[in-house]
């Protein structure tokens, strides 16, 4: 049987989750307070993944997004994904995010920011997806490269996982025949198509979100206060 069939085994070692399964929201509290709670107790770090201005953590400008996701008892994931670490962006970047989406999604900062807006929107798989598939073009060991391609169809192709992505068929076709033999480029196709979906679809929301307006607006302050 086939890789994709119903009823495929999963591969229980050298799994590396980019995402956690939905088992249910525990309805004492929300995602985002559960993330707080792992980052406390499994990141000892001295230094956190990102600043008060990222949307990882409780910071003033976007008290208002935490409060109202405070309220939402349903997601699709249970945790979030340790965000990328960066550094602040400035003013000058995030303002280029609106003029160009390219831009966007080569800032860590700013895939950070569109990550939390896809959130709300539960389509943040898009981007994991899109994360993964950039992680495996950069592995060189054959065996880590098959093992991260197969991790990758599991997660995201897979129609048995709950992170599936939304490829078309012709896509599909080329994946189930790349991944006989899989290469750093087995995704390409299907990267390419999220990254025009997220693009098209969910890129011209974000600008319009209060997530973004709230960071244009807490930058602008930072640069006028200094």
């Amino acid at each position: 049987m086939g890789i994709g069939e119903r009823g495929q085994q999963r591969h229980p070692v050298g799994r590396r989750s980019l995402g956690c399964k939905y088992t249910g929201p525990d309805p004492s509290e929300s995602p985002m307070s559960r993330y707080d709670r792992n980052q406390t107790t499994r990141n000892h770090r001295p230094n956190p993944c990102c600043f008060c201005w990222c949307c990882c953590c409780s910071c003033s400008w976007n008290e208002d997004q935490n409060r109202r996701r405070r309220l939402s008892r349903d997601t699709k994931l249970e945790c979030v994904p340790h965000c990328e670490v960066c550094s602040k962006p400035s003013s000058e970047e995030v303002l280029s995010w609106a003029s160009s989406f390219e831009k966007l999604m080569k800032n860590p900062a700013g895939r950070n920011v569109f990550r939390e807006f896809l959130r709300t929107e539960y389509s943040e798989e898009n981007m994991l997806f899109w994360l993964a598939c950039e992680e495996l073009k950069t592995e060189h060991n054959k065996n880590g490269m098959e093992e991260k391609a197969r991790t990758i169809y599991e997660d995201y192709v897979s129609i048995l996982s709950p992170k599936e992505v939304s490829l078309d068929s012709r896509v599909r076709e080329v994946i189930n025949r790349r991944i006989q033999d899989p290469s750093s480029h087995t995704f390409d196709d299907a990267q390419l198509q999220i990254y025009t979906l997220m693009h098209r679809d969910s890129y011209p929301r974000f600008l319009n979100s209060g997530i973004y307006k709230s960071l244009q607006q807490s930058i602008s302050r930072s640069s006028s206060e200094s």
